[in-house]
């Protein structure tokens, strides 16, 4: 028996000595990989000027987003678990294509969305403006791709030309989800969900409550999905040139004319003219070649093919120099869900952004402020706190515009309440004035394992609610009280904002979502428009030029990052901090397999049930305090 616990003992000491070991070795060769790369930053010259008849690759891979990741290590995580480099920021992509459109070097543009991930309508809305003011230029964009979804299609409908793979497709399904309910589940283990809310549309805990959606979540939803939808059609159908309704007309007659068509989703694509041409990758680098010239370092001697001359976005990114000089206009981007304390990017911070919104304030060459919003919502009083800064601004004499991206909803809604002026696409999720407060209890499943909770308190607060019991009527009575208050204090803002009566913000409120175009209608925003809309007026509002400069507020890097991006390898940053990372393992990615495994689901099946139910696991309110939340638990489609 000693025999074998030495042994295993020796086997247990030689493991970890080769997992430390294999640790060490990767993390130096790692800080090695860092300093050559540091090395080559500082030795190397200035990117070579762009030749004539260059073409300006736009291959989007991942989201769209209005902010990079709260951190490159995060980054790289995602890219080293198979989930991408976080995709692009919006502002970056218009900045390039603006650019591009005055460059002489740049003769024409070449679009592959095939990894194009998430993105809102408003933001492809934004990203095709900028692809036709390209083309407005004189600068022809051709699409090329083999799997065109719908928000690939979108963008590429909006090209000078679409090519499709002979063996590719185009995949439209129009708007619309379906949620799962879990009153029923919650019954058969013992789980209740204590729903308050203020608002007949305020759906956000239905799901919890209910075995199915409620009249005022369909209806809401198909006036939700209906706008959308019209939006993304009339779109489609003006971009290539076709006649209304024929979007609807193709999907409705799709098994009859795909049989006709053989079968074949290419040549059914072809033949409804949604492409222009079927060409292979290898076709259709050779007529990028004739309509371009082949690439300076091509070598077709080598046995290689020969590609066109050719810049990637990202690199012509790193070309170009913001300006430095005189006034300016400055944007911070509100996105993510709000809190009530410090964020960084990709989350809402009711401190840390209202910290940024002074520091605009108190910047004499900021003359006025643009807040990009793309927010479903969340903490009242985060919300708040972002919302009083804006206004101080206000006072202040600097003008406030709010431009509102994907999603401006609840809470998101509630901060864009303090500015001159709200710009709002078409097709942006805004609305949804309501509150909701949602707390669980498990007193019955615990009671199934036997286990039962008890004690005494000097109040009845004390053991008012306890998820291992249950909701004292008194304290929903609380709770209800409190989440009204919020609501009237919601709605008066609001009014107040829409220069109109509570009664009538009351009427169009009650947690009803709207698209972009019906919140005009109903006074909930000003106009219609993207994010150059939005820096004009805030410039026209403090009297600069058209030209005037852009500045982006946002938190300053830290001293390594500054470091890096002077020499653009910001994103080597994350690599160290990455490695630890993946030896200890992501808990998320661990969680989810744990719990897929237990449902007996696969993990891409798993997920929504997951993301649906980690309320249960957020911090509980601890009897003398709850919080009541604005927040639409919407996404952009």
């Amino acid at each position: 028996m000693s025999s074998l616990l030495s042994t295993l003992a020796r086997a247990g000491r030689a493991l970890w000595w080769f997992l430390d070991a294999s640790r060490r070795a990767l993390l130096n060769l790692l800080f090695v990989a860092l300093l050559a790369a540091l090395a080559w930053g500082l030795l190397r010259g200035g990117a070579p000027a762009l030749q004539p008849k260059t073409a300006l690759v736009l291959d989007l891979q991942g989201r769209i987003s209005e902010q990079r990741p709260a951190s490159s290590r995060s980054a790289v995580l995602r890219h080293l678990q198979g989930e991408g480099d976080g995709g692009a920021r919006l502002r970056d992509l218009l900045a390039v294509l603006d650019a591009a459109a005055k460059d002489p070097a740049i003769t024409h543009a070449l679009l592959m969305t095939d990894d194009l991930g998430a993105a809102g309508l408003p933001t492809l809305r934004e990203v095709a403006a900028a692809l036709q003011r390209l083309q407005a230029a004189g600068k022809p964009v051709i699409a090329w791709g083999a799997q065109l979804d719908q928000r690939g299609y979108y963008l590429a409908a909006h090209a000078s030309e679409v090519w499709l793979h002979p063996m590719g497709s185009v995949s439209v399904q129009g708007y619309g989800r379906l949620r799962s309910y879990y009153k029923d589940l919650f019954d058969k283990v013992g789980i209740t969900a204590h729903v308050v809310r203020a608002g007949q549309y305020k759906n956000a805990g239905e799901t919890f409550t209910a075995s199915g959606p409620s009249p005022q979540t369909l209806e809401s939803d198909a006036a939700l999905y209906g706008a959308l939808w019209a939006s993304w059609t009339t779109g489609v159908e003006r971009a290539r040139k076709k006649p209304a309704g024929s979007v609807m007309q193709a999907i409705d007659s799709l098994p009859a004319s795909l049989e006709q068509a053989g079968g074949d989703p290419a040549g059914w694509a072809l033949q409804r003219q949604w492409v222009d041409a079927l060409k292979t990758r290898d076709e259709m680098r050779a007529a990028m070649v004739q309509r371009g010239a082949v690439a300076d370092d091509a070598k077709p001697d080598d046995g290689r093919s020969t590609t066109f001359r050719q810049v990637h976005w990202r690199d012509y990114l790193a070309r170009i120099k913001p300006r430095t000089d005189g006034d300016a206009l400055g944007v911070i981007v509100a996105e993510g869900g709000i809190g009530d304390g410090r964020d960084g990017p990709g989350r809402i911070g009711g401190l840390s952004t209202a910290e940024l919104i002074r520091q605009a304030r108190d910047d004499k060459h900021i003359k006025a402020l643009v807040l990009r919003v793309n927010s479903p919502g969340g903490s009242a009083f985060g919300s708040e706190l972002v919302r009083r800064e804006l206004e101080l601004t206000r006072a202040a004499g600097k003008p406030v515009v709010v431009s509102m991206g994907d999603v401006a909803a609840s809470g998101g809604y509630w901060i864009s309440l303090a500015a001159d002026e709200i710009v709002a696409d078409e097709a942006t999720i805004t609305g949804s004035i309501g509150v909701v407060a949602m707390l669980p209890s498990a007193g019955a499943a615990l009671g199934k394992l036997g286990i039962n909770a008890a004690g005494s308190s000097t109040t009845w607060l004390g053991t008012a609610y306890d998820p291992r019991r249950g909701l004292d009527p008194r304290f929903e009575r609380l709770l209800q009280a409190s989440v009204d208050h919020v609501y009237r204090d919601f709605t008066a803002r609001a009014a107040a904002a829409r220069k109109t009566t509570p009664e009538k913000i009351d009427a169009v409120a009650q947690g009803r979502v709207w698209a972009g175009k019906d919140a005009l209608g109903h006074g909930l925003v000003d106009r219609l428009g993207g994010l150059e809309n939005a820096l004009k007026s805030a410039a026209t509002r403090a009297k600069l030029g058209a030209d005037a400069r852009v500045v982006y507020v946002e938190a300053a890097p830290g001293r390594l990052d500054r470091w890096l991006q002077r020499f653009g390898l910001a994103e080597l940053t994350a690599w160290a901090g990455a490695a630890g990372a993946l030896f200890a393992g992501d808990p998320a990615s661990t969680a989810l397999t744990t719990a897929a495994a237990a449902l007996g689901l696969p993990p891409a099946a798993a997920a929504p049930l997951l993301d649906d139910l980690a309320w249960l696991a957020e911090p509980m309110p601890d009897g003398r305090h709850f919080t009541a939340a604005t927040h639409c638990l919407c996404v952009a489609p």
